[in-house]
């Protein structure tokens, strides 16, 4: 009867994480292979499903705060279109081991970045 409130609260905190561009949907993959029990190409679409209305959610607010730089929106959205066509037929076309073997040193080489660089990957203020 409460096996939903798991789910719930995962998907709620990612939700949050993502719209602060933590990288909750990279959290919610791990959850999703980790926790759950689900396939990771399964949760791989599951993650893209659920990352569009966390986006169009967080847009707004981004845009208020001068986060997107309209000079590079459209070429960076048809380059994101693109790697997420090119992803999804790769990832449909590789064994689970390797594909989570991959999302591993992906994790890994993120986390390295993140870990290693100056300003931790990023940075917090908003393009001139």
């Amino acid at each position: 009867m409460t096996a939903w409130i798991l789910p719930l609260a995962v998907g709620t905190a990612t939700g949050i994480l993502s719209a602060c561009g933590v990288g909750g949907g990279t959290l919610l993959l791990v959850y999703l292979t980790s926790f759950a029990g689900v396939e990771q190409s399964l949760a791989q679409g599951i993650n893209l499903l659920y990352f569009l209305p966390a986006a169009a959610l967080a847009l707004p607010s981004h845009v208020k705060n001068g986060y997107v730089d309209k000079t590079c929106l459209l070429p960076a959205v048809g380059a994101g279109l693109a790697a997420a066509v090119l992803g999804a037929v790769l990832a449909t076309g590789l064994e689970e081991g390797i594909l989570r073997r991959l999302f591993g040193l992906f994790l890994a080489v993120v986390g390295l970045r993140e870990l290693f660089s100056p300003s931790g990957g990023g940075s917090d203020s908003p393009p001139e």
